[in-house]
């Protein structure tokens, strides 16, 4: 994964500032967790060197779209290429060694024939910056095989940076290949869109963010099943979550799921609910509230449905909680907690579309 060094910024958005030095460990396909056919189809494009000069990483923030980029400069480029390498259920034709040279300089961010654009400070990436990296790319590399350019964040790129690189796009240099990045590839211009193939990247399992945040940002087994139940398929996101937010959502979820099986009253569940809705805030901060509420009960709800069909324990996101969970999954039914799990499910997609946060609150522990 990627990392920022300790003296660097982000903007209002998180977006990283356009100038920072991006560093990495080595990223060869091999230690890419999900998008297996992905990764095997790029490996298998620089063996038989049949890369298009321009492609679109597409899909959700954080599930490895950017380091899938840096792992394909890295095969691009590497000194001693690895030939037929396993990688699980897939094989792939090429990799990169992650020893040599190049592949270190790669991954430290320093190899001159890499360029990776980001979003600047006002979020977006420039025309004149665009121009700068066209202007580079028309030349030889200095000392790689391709140049290769990453454009991160290709969305946050303004109308008239688009227009500056599609005639590039057109007309590719020869030796680069350029690589947008883009969770909202919508946003792009559709000229750019297709003189691009796009490969569409999904939501990790959260067995494979787990293993992201224990194996390269030293989470504990606990912390890393907790932030991976949250995640939605993003490592990103599991990041970006407070473990002291985490733990106070599920607090919210045990107690409401508690209060539920206590009373059936329609007059006290919508009291209850007061303390699903979470502090007084603006209205995008209560609704991100419950939103991580709901997400920690659906992850309580699912524990429920294991125990309630006799399924095994070891499967439970929450063990810390099975003695709370085995009271509550007398209640609890296997039937009654796919209902709720789906009602939790509905509510998320209202919050969504911008529902109240206290009507979506109301209505779900009504549902529960």
């Amino acid at each position: 994964t990627l990392n920022r060094t300790p003296n660097l910024n982000t903007n209002r958005e998180g977006r990283t500032q356009k100038r920072e030095r991006l560093v990495c460990c080595s990223v060869p396909f091999s230690d890419i967790l999900g998008h297996r056919r992905l990764v095997s189809l790029l490996s298998r494009a620089v063996a038989r060197h049949t890369l298009p000069p321009a492609l679109l990483l597409a899909g959700p923030q954080g599930v490895g779209k950017r380091r899938t980029a840096v792992a394909l400069a890295q095969a691009l480029n590497c000194l001693k290429p690895v030939a037929a390498r396993s990688a699980g259920a897939f094989d792939l034709d090429l990799d990169a060694c992650s020893e040599c040279a190049s592949c270190r300089r790669i991954a430290r961010g320093v190899h001159p024939d890499i360029l990776i654009l980001a979003p600047g400070d006002t979020g977006t990436i420039r025309t004149e910056e665009v121009r700068e990296v066209i202007a580079t790319a028309g030349y030889r590399p200095f000392e790689a095989r391709r140049r290769v350019v990453i454009i991160d964040a290709a969305d946050a790129m303004v109308g008239a940076a688009q227009n500056a690189l599609l005639k590039t796009l057109e007309e590719p240099p020869s030796a680069s290949v350029f690589v947008l990045v883009s969770s909202m590839p919508d946003a792009l211009l559709p000229t750019v869109l297709s003189r691009c193939p796009r490969l569409r990247f999904g939501p990790l399992t959260p067995s494979e963010v787990e293993e992201v945040l224990i194996k390269y940002h030293r989470y504990s087994d606990a912390d890393a099943r907790a932030a991976a139940m949250e995640a939605e398929g993003s490592i990103g996101r599991a990041l970006a979550l407070q473990s002291v937010e985490l733990i106070d959502a599920r607090e919210t979820a045990r107690r409401l799921l508690e209060q539920t099986v206590r009373t059936t009253d329609p007059g006290r569940r919508i009291g209850v609910a007061r303390d699903l809705a979470g502090k007084k805030g603006s209205p995008a901060s209560e609704r991100d509230q419950l939103a991580s509420c709901l997400r920690a009960l659906s992850s309580l709800l699912r524990d429920l449905g294991i125990l309630a069909s006799g399924g095994d324990a070891r499967l439970l996101a929450n063990a810390d909680l099975q003695a709370v969970l085995r009271q509550l999954s007398t209640t609890f039914t296997s039937e009654r907690s796919m209902r709720a799990f789906t009602a939790v499910d509905q509510a998320l997609a209202a919050l969504e579309r911008n529902a109240s946060p206290k009507v979506v609150a109301d209505w779900l522990v009504l549902q529960l």
